[in-house]
């Protein structure tokens, strides 16, 4: 039987995932008006260009974070977040209370 704390712990860092992933990608930079110049968002589409022969392919990665950061995360990549977020946090949680006894 599963815990009260692990499930604490699995829906509070799945809320959380949700709530930082704007944020991280801002800081980031992916951003409503582009990839700002010298973060580490432009160093990841500069390195994506240079292997895909000067350009970023549609879909990619960096394509779906710019997406994200200019207009937020869709429901799908809503869901997704929490639900990774929810998982590490509710392994983390069970971990954490087979040490505790």
């Amino acid at each position: 039987m599963v815990s009260v704390s692990v499930i604490a712990m699995a829906v509070g860092t799945g809320t959380a995932a949700v709530l930082i992933a704007p944020v991280a990608l801002g800081a980031m930079g992916f951003g409503a008006a582009g990839v700002a110049a010298g973060s580490t968002a432009a160093g990841m589409m500069s390195s994506a260009a240079v292997a895909n022969g000067g350009g970023v392919a549609a879909g990619s990665l960096i394509a779906a974070l710019q997406s994200a950061g200019a207009a937020g995360l869709t429901g799908a990549a809503t869901a997704v977040v929490g639900s990774v977020g929810a998982a590490a946090g509710g392994a983390v949680g069970w971990v954490t209370s087979k040490f505790r006894g």
